[in-house]
């Protein structure tokens, strides 16, 4: 992550991160280029709906930019390629996840995704990750959610903007296989493809991706899975794929291992860490979650 202490930096770090010339952005404002180039000069600040347009038009959590876009700025870090920013040196990195054990996860700015704006923010967010090529649809989603509601979650802040999400699709293990021996990818998944987990004997929680803007906020969506995953009690399996290095850092302290890795695809991506199909079980799970409940 990297520091800002001005709203000016970080518009002009996004405009590179997005490859936009500043005439490009002052038309996606709608404002004169000289506009512009005041915000990046921090010769002035931008009105409070330009704040909302901005959430808009870069996708940067909004409370990164309402810390920066102040008389006296708050220094807050923040990562474009994650969408995730800290306002510490100390917890710009992901937690142990031990420390997730005992948290509950009831916030009432969490709840289950519903509505096409939920997709939306969350397909936004898949076109960053560079092994994605291609987002599921909104279908998949929605059907995803009404099969397994307890597991596809949004979040919001305080303010009512997005700040993150999780999205599973229970799979059969026998469709979960081919994924496994790369026989299909993700792309060939369809609605008919997603499965009544109460019904299955070896069901596949199959994470499609997790977003969180802050640690706060992973913290609820982590505990949401756990609180989940502690009430089956049958053989289950959870998989997951990723390019984010960090994700994977947390899910190997939790005992989840590597089936496979793709560095090939991360050349051609520029991705920072190798695409990566994980896996764990119920086994693996209890196991970790009774070590820190006892």
């Amino acid at each position: 992550m990297k520091k800002y202490t001005s709203i000016g930096a970080l518009l002009i770090d996004f405009r590179h991160f997005a490859n936009m010339s500043q005439a490009e952005l002052a038309a996606k404002f709608d404002v004169d280029i000289r506009t512009i180039i005041r915000w990046e000069k921090n010769e002035t600040l931008l009105k409070a709906d330009k704040e909302e347009e901005m959430v808009d038009i870069t996708f940067i959590p909004y409370q990164v930019i309402r810390n920066l876009n102040a008389p006296v700025a708050i220094p807050t870090y923040y990562d474009f390629d994650v969408r995730r920013y800290s306002l510490s040196n100390i917890s710009k990195e992901l937690p142990d996840p031990n420390w997730i054990i005992d948290l509950h996860a009831e916030t009432n700015r969490m709840r289950k995704i519903k509505y096409d704006s939920d997709v939306e923010e969350i397909i936004r967010y898949s076109k960053l990750l560079p092994h994605v090529v291609k987002p599921i649809s909104k279908e998949i989603i929605l059907k995803a959610t009404e099969l397994l509601p307890e597991l596809n979650q949004i979040i919001f802040d305080t303010s009512g903007f997005y700040s993150g999400h999780n999205v599973f699709l229970p799979l059969s293990k026998r469709l979960y296989n081919k994924i496994r021996n790369r026989a299909i990818t993700e792309n060939d998944i369809t609605v008919n493809d997603l499965i009544n987990y109460k019904k299955q004997k070896n069901p596949v929680f199959y994470s499609y991706n997790m977003s969180s803007d802050c640690n706060e906020n992973f913290f609820y969506l982590s505990a949401s899975i756990l609180d989940f995953l502690k009430q089956i009690n049958r053989p289950y399996v959870y998989a997951s794929y990723t390019s984010r290095n960090d994700t994977y850092h947390i899910n190997s302290l939790m005992g989840v291992t590597i089936v496979w890795e793709d560095k090939e695809l991360q050349k051609k991506i520029n991705s920072k860490a190798p695409p990566r199909l994980n896996e764990s079980n119920n086994v693996v799970f209890n196991k970790f979650i009774n070590r820190h409940l006892v």
